[in-house]
Parts: structure tokens; C-alpha cells; sequence
């Protein structure tokens, strides 16, 4: 890898060179997590305290009624978390006879929350600080007010023209009538308290205590059915990762029920073809990627669920060699083809990674889903709750069908490159569909074509639809822009800008001397932070 200055892509700037490290799309959340490695704690004690905070200052992306996805490097050992969480034990096919397709906001969305119960298991298994201590800055910032930061307030103000009238919203996220302005202070006095509560218990007011409580009954207020009982009965899973290899190096994804196996899928079909012979830009390079890409995301959309409920067709049978030598065979290296991949509906999700000096690397996401999620927030505690119930599908033939106490079609995924068993890469890419895409285009630019972490997060970058469709940064060169149309692709250009289109990367590189180098996205508000 070449660490390089003033590369040949916005933002320019260099990659954080660090022994200690942290990478997110929030400033205030990226030294919160700082702060814990300076007072002697560990990289899942930074990144806890990042993610804590980030529920604070980033509410757009993410809150206390987010689901969390963890993958860990402990020095000896990669480890996979899943704490997503399942539907309400009342959410039968027949409560959604009525519906043509799943509800995407409000109560009906709302599916148990399981990010704090990811903070708590790290925490006790990994953690070197005191669970309280995690809180701090977090308390802080919603209690005394922070100062609302210019793409968050952006995409606030979008939101609360949607949300506004969704229960317990206008209340909590417009204090004044309206979204808070980019520089204004926001303060959440309820969600300082629900933090207290939460660092006090060790989550289990969350779950099981006064949290659950005004949790449940706000939702028997409106007519929804979670229950106290599906908050008690919330566990999360530690999973291990699928994985997938490309000449001596492995991806490792969290298994379904998240879309990370598309990424996988993607790497796979992509090493029988002849990419490695390509530069970084070169249109080639691209058209390639993207038919892999449609053809990985077809296959996630048919057929990822609850990994309780694949049984037609498995992980094992997604990743099968034989079966990605033959989608690989179907791609035209001179043609684009239309291989039935969605288009998945944007979302807001919050991601960070942290290293630490003694080799312990994090990679860690949490999700409301959609900006602000279901647009429900329980009064008085902050805890804005998440839409994943969105991600169910309605057809009963479908292994991702609507079903009680089950687990939804994940978008967010965390990703960990290692290299020759050893670890590389901690990485993601915040931003509903384009995760998995966004894993695959970081994988290649810095793995395959060398490019440092910075340099890869600042690369123009291109997102598929639906049939011939790709839409493609407007940094994207022009005549880039022309070859890719030449082959077929139906170009749409959008601004660099749009943060949930292209997602928001955030990466950590393990240098060979122990040492990183981390990249942070110029398209959201954060920033790689280190000593």
C-alpha cells in the first residue's frame, strides 16, 4: 500500500497515521472513543463509547432503538456478533393480510431493538473500562446540548417533513417547531436519562426494567404489539462470519440475516475474471464489479432471512465455488446484462471502526434503518425506534417472510479484511444498499490496487439499480462516464455529496509494523482521530 498526500481525489487529504485509532462520520463521537483508548481502555472500549455517543450527535443515522452488527479482531481471534433483534411475538402473516407491501414507517416497523445489548456483551466479554465510563461523553452532549453538525442538520430537516406527525417525534427531535440547524445546541434531556439508566443496569433497564416498561405501553397506546415480553426475550448471537477468498486474502462479512454475503458473493464471482489485470479507474474495472455486483444482489434480495428459516437455499450454498465460477461465467465483459437485481430503499446507519496499540481491531454498525428509523419515539426516554420490520418480505413463499419473533433482511454490515490469516482491514460503508457495494469497491482499491485508506474512502463511486441502471458520482471522469454507457450501462449522475447514496466509509489499515492508517469519509461530517 502507498500512503500518499495530496492524492488525485476530493478530499485530497492524508490518511490518520496512528497507533491508536478511530474512524467515524461524527467528530464529537470519533474523540468520545479517543478519550477511552488516552484513559488506558481498549479498542471495543473506544469503539462503545463512540457508538454511545454517536446515538447522540448523529440521530439521523442511529439511536437507542438501534439494531448493532459487530465483527473483532482480539489479538488471536476474529469474532462475529449479531445483535439485530426479532419481530414482536404478535407480528403474524395474517396482521398484514391487508398490506401489499411491508409498512416502511411508524409502529407497524418497529421490530425489538438490540444495540444495547451489543454494548453490554462487548463490553463484559471484551471491554477493559468500567461500563459507566462508556457514557460519559454521551450524557454529556444530550444533557448540557452539542452543537448540530451541517450534514446531520441536512438530513434532519429532510426528515422532519416526513416524520413530524409520526408518535412521540416532533416532541423529542423538533424542540422549536422544526429541525435544529447546522451550529444550533441540541439538548435531549430524556435520552441523557435513558443513558443513566442504561450504564447504571448494564442494559438490563432496557430490557427488562422501567425502559421496556414505557417502551411497551407507548406502543399498546397506539395499537402496536410489542411487548414487554419481546423486550425481555431479546438475545443476541455471537455468529461468527462467512467469508470469502481472493487469491491470499478473505473477506469476512456477518452472516445472513444481514446483505454482508452479497459482498462475498461479489469478491467470489469476481476472482475468475480478469480484474487483477486492470487499473483502479479503468472503465473495464468498473463494468466488471458492476455486473458482479447485480449478480450478488439478486441472489441477497431471493433469498437472505433469518438464517433460522434458510433452509431451501444457505449461506453455503450462496457461496458455493462451483456455483460462483458459473455466475461468473455469465457476465459479457463487453456488455451490460440485466441480472434481476433490486433497488433496495436508502437508509441511515452509523459505523465506526477502532484499533488499539496491542492489535485488538473493531468493526462495528448500528441502524435505525431509514433516517430516524420508524419515526417512532418513546416520550420522555429519547429512544427513537428503528423500521427494520420494513425489511420483511410479504410473499409466503419467500424464506424473508413476515413471521413472529424473526429476525429481518439486514442491510447493515460491518466488514474485516485479513490477509494470509492475519488481520488487514477493519472497514465499513454506512448506506442501506450500498453497503455491500461500497465493501466490495473498498476491498479492491486498497487490497487489490493498493490505495490507502483515505484515498479509497475519497474515490468517486457508483451504486446499481434496477435492470441497466448505475448511478454514478458526478466526480466520476467523463469519460469514465462515456465508456461505461457505451457498454450498455444506463448512467445516472448524482452529486458526490449524497451521503446515503454512496454510504460513508470509514477504514482502518494495519500497517506491517503494527501501526494504522485510517480514512474517514469526506460526504458525511466525521473523522479519523489517533495518537
Amino acid at each position: 500500500m502507498q500512503l500518499r498526500a495530496n492524492h488525485h481525489y476530493p478530499s485530497r487529504r492524508s490518511a490518520v497515521l496512528a497507533r491508536n485509532t478511530v474512524a467515524t462520520s461524527h467528530p464529537l463521537a470519533a474523540q468520545a472513543g479517543l478519550r477511552m483508548l488516552a484513559r488506558g481502555g481498549n479498542a471495543v472500549d473506544a469503539a462503545l463509547a463512540t457508538a454511545i455517543t454517536l446515538t447522540v450527535v448523529e440521530p439521523t443515522g442511529n439511536g437507542l432503538g438501534s439494531d448493532a452488527f459487530a465483527i473483532l479482531w482480539d489479538g488471536s481471534d476474529l469474532h462475529g456478533l449479531n445483535a439485530s433483534g426479532r419481530s414482536p411475538a404478535g407480528w403474524t402473516p395474517e396482521r398484514f393480510k391487508n398490506h401489499t407491501t411491508m409498512p416502511y414507517r411508524g409502529w407497524e416497523t418497529v421490530t425489538v431493538p438490540g444495540a444495547v445489548s451489543a454494548w453490554v456483551t462487548l463490553s463484559e466479554r471484551f471491554g477493559k473500562l468500567p461500563f459507566a465510563t462508556l457514557f460519559e461523553a454521551a450524557i454529556t452532549y444530550a444533557e448540557d446540548g452539542h452543537a448540530v453538525s451541517p450534514i446531520v442538520a441536512t438530513l434532519w430537516a429532510r426528515a422532519a417533513e416526513e416524520l413530524g406527525d409520526q408518535p412521540g417525534f416532533a416532541e423529542t427531535f423538533m424542540p422549536k417547531g422544526r429541525a435544529p440547524k447546522a451550529g444550533e445546541i441540541f439538548r435531549s434531556p430524556g435520552h441523557a436519562r435513558t443513558l443513566r439508566l442504561i450504564a447504571k443496569s448494564k442494559g438490563e433497564a432496557f430490557y427488562k426494567g422501567e425502559i421496556a416498561q414505557a417502551i411497551a405501553a407507548y406502543a399498546a397506546l397506539h395499537g402496536a404489539a410489542l411487548s414487554t415480553q419481546d423486550m425481555a426475550s431479546h438475545t443476541n448471537d455471537w455468529c461468527g462470519t462467512v467469508a470469502q477468498n481472493f487469491d491470499n486474502l478473505t473477506l469476512h462479512e456477518i452472516p445472513p440475516n444481514g446483505q454482508g454475503i452479497a459482498a462475498c458473493i461479489g469478491l467470489g464471482i469476481l476472482q475468475h475474471t480478469n480484474i487483477r489485470d486492470l487499473d483502479t479507474d479503468d472503465p473495464r474495472a468498473f463494468h466488471l464489479q458492476i455486473e458482479a455486483m447485480k449478480l450478488a444482489l439478486a441472489d441477497a434480495e431471493g433469498y437472505v432471512a433469518d438464517p433460522d428459516h434458510m433452509s431451501a437455499v444457505t449461506a453455503d450454498d450462496l457461496l458455493n465455488p462451483d456455483y460462483l465460477r458459473a455466475r461468473a461465467a455469465l457476465i459479457d465483459p463487453n456488455r451490460a446484462q440485466d441480472h434481476g437485481a433490486g433497488a433496495p430503499q436508502t437508509g441511515g446507519t452509523v459505523y465506526l471502526s477502532a484499533a488499539d496499540a496491542d492489535g485488538m481491531m473493531v468493526s462495528f454498525i448500528q441502524s435505525n434503518y431509514a433516517g430516524f428509523g420508524s419515526g417512532v419515539v418513546v416520550p420522555g426516554y429519547g429512544v427513537a425506534l428503528q423500521n427494520r420490520g420494513a425489511g420483511f418480505s410479504l410473499d409466503p413463499s419467500h424464506q424473508n417472510h413476515i413471521g413472529p419473533s424473526k429476525r429481518p433482511f439486514h442491510t447493515i454490515i460491518p466488514g474485516f479484511l485479513m490477509r494470509d490469516g492475519a488481520p488487514l482491514m477493519s472497514f465499513g460503508v454506512m448506506g442501506g444498499p450500498m453497503q455491500a457495494q461500497g465493501h466490495l469497491q473498498m476491498v479492491l482499491r486498497t487490497a487489490i490496487w493498493g490505495q490507502d485508506p483515505q484515498m479509497a474512502a475519497d474515490a468517486p463511486r457508483w451504486r446499481v439499480s434496477e435492470g441497466l441502471g448505475v448511478a454514478c458520482e458526478t466526480s466520476m471522469p467523463d469519460e469514465t462516464i462515456a465508456a461505461l454507457r457505451a457498454l450498455g450501462h444506463d448512467i445516472t449522475l448524482e452529486a458526490p455529496d449524497n451521503a446515503f447514496g454512496f454510504g460513508g466509509a470509514q477504514l482502518i489499515w494495519r500497517l506491517e509494523n503494527g501501526t494504522y492508517a485510517a480514512g474517514s469519509d469526506p460526504r458525511k461530517d466525521g473523522m479519523a482521530v489517533g495518537f
